[in-house]
């Protein structure tokens, strides 16, 4: 009977036609969870309160992106000569412990506490790069196994429309529980005799984020591994860099995947680059800090209504047309923001978070369908890789510019000089790709 499973214990395998539908689920959920971190309204000055001075917490986000870095492609390769489920489990394991990590942090511990924290960073890279490509394979796989892989669109429009909500629940929610005050108010407006200081709420974040790091893992847990993919032995070291230098060859000689992995990157990269400064941003335009939780929830929310439209995006245009569309968006949005408009300014910051959800969109449709089962997840590792040397490689520019205006004013005087150059080099490397790929425009004016 093809309903027969779904009376069994949650841990059992469905049957196969039932594999895509299973896993499917999963991932959406799995993507809201796993992505849905209530600290990250609060992120920069939960480390700062901690006891971190701002140099320490700059260089524990540079050791996350190296280990991020570092992992990937290696991971990558597992997942396809092992199986997606192991990497996705690892994912949950790492992130469990991360967040485990990070609640046991002593308050202003001094080494002690910037070890803590070194490791809640190394874990939480590894998270990353465990779940890179892995997760979103082993839902394609199930569903290309049923000749279902049109379907694929439908799956990421629903991951991006409940990832959007997650992150607009956990932006606000996040906020309003590392506010003593607040809770203090609230407590009282209960007729509860509470009081809260910052240096309890400063961990309610966490404990929340340790839950739902709790349900990713309940979630992998529940994941199967398509039916051909199963009983895979562990790779050794010799296989696994020849998976490594198959996938690297095979992305080299495929234009399409070149294209969407470059333009994706460049796009996605300079779009990054302004979202890490968003809230200087917005402290620039004259926006009160007050409304930063609100803003950064209604960006998130964007997801929501871009989903449908990148999907259609992706089901009738050319490659090329949508990623010239894309490319054209961020450039009038970088160029508004580079106006600096007093309060106003924030509108132009709407657009650019409705192409980065976009681009994102894009490059997982046109690369799944690129590329097949068995170099599927290290081919996607590239990508995440790519995107994350693109995003360095960009900050270090911005970075340089910040340090150049800044040297003849002050620091907004830098800030706003430096965010003038961002539609400018959009343009320049856009420019540069299309001469790159000119001979393939045909190609890629093809309707995918």
């Amino acid at each position: 009977m093809p309903h027969a499973n779904r009376g069994n214990d949650a841990m059992s395998a469905p049957s196969g036609q039932h594999i895509a539908d299973h896993n499917c689920r999963l991932f959406v959920l799995f993507r809201v969870l796993f992505n849905s971190r209530f600290y990250y309204p609060v992120l920069a000055v939960l480390f700062l309160d901690l006891g971190l001075t701002a140099t320490q917490y700059t260089l524990l986000n540079f050791v996350w992106a190296l280990v991020i870095v570092l992992a990937e492609v290696p991971s990558g390769v597992l997942a396809d000569r092992l199986g997606r489920r192991p990497l996705v489990l690892a994912a949950a394991v790492f992130m469990v412990a991360e967040m485990l990590v990070l609640a046991a942090a002593p308050q202003n511990g001094g080494l002690v506490l910037f070890l803590f924290c070194l490791l809640n960073r190394v874990l939480s890279g590894l998270a990353e790069a465990m779940a890179s490509g892995a997760d979103e394979s082993l839902a394609f796989d199930a569903l290309a196994d049923e000749g279902r892989e049109h379907e694929w669109p439908q799956v990421l429009a629903r991951v991006m429309q409940w990832k959007a909500i997650g992150m607009v629940v956990a932006m606000l929610i996040g906020s309003a529980v590392y506010d003593p005050s607040l809770l203090s108010d609230l407590a009282a407006s209960a007729g509860l005799a509470l009081t809260f200081d910052q240096a309890t709420t400063l961990r309610f974040p966490i404990y929340l984020n340790l839950l739902t790091a709790l349900g990713v893992l309940i979630v992998c847990l529940r994941m199967q591994e398509p039916a051909h993919r199963t009983g895979a032995a562990i790779p050794t070291t010799r296989q696994a860099v020849e998976s490594m230098l198959d996938a690297g060859r095979w992305i080299a000689r495929s234009p399409i995947a070149l294209f969407v992995i470059i333009g994706g990157l460049l796009i996605d990269s300079v779009l990054r680059v302004f979202m890490t400064f968003g809230s200087a941003y917005y402290r620039m335009i004259d926006l009160p800090e007050a409304s930063f939780g609100i803003i950064g929830a209604t960006m998130a929310g964007i997801g929501i209504v871009v989903a449908p439209m990148a999907r259609r995006l992706v089901t009738t245009g050319s490659m090329l047309r949508n990623y010239g569309a894309l490319a054209a968006l961020a450039v009038l949005g970088l160029a508004g923001v580079a106006l600096g408009i007093p309060l106003w300014g924030v509108l132009f910051a709407l657009p650019l978070s409705a192409a980065m959800a976009a681009v994102g969109f894009a490059v997982s449709h046109y690369l799944n369908a690129a590329v097949d089962s068995r170099r599927r997840a290290t081919v996607l590792s590239f990508k995440g890789l790519a995107f994350n040397l693109g995003y360095g490689f960009v900050s270090l520019l911005f970075a340089l510019a910040l340090r150049a205006y800044r040297d003849t004013g002050s620091m907004g005087d830098g800030l706003a000089g430096a965010l003038t150059l961002l539609p400018l080099w959009l343009v320049f490397t856009v420019l540069v790709m299309a001469l790159l790929f000119r001979r393939h425009r045909a190609q890629l004016l093809q309707r995918n």
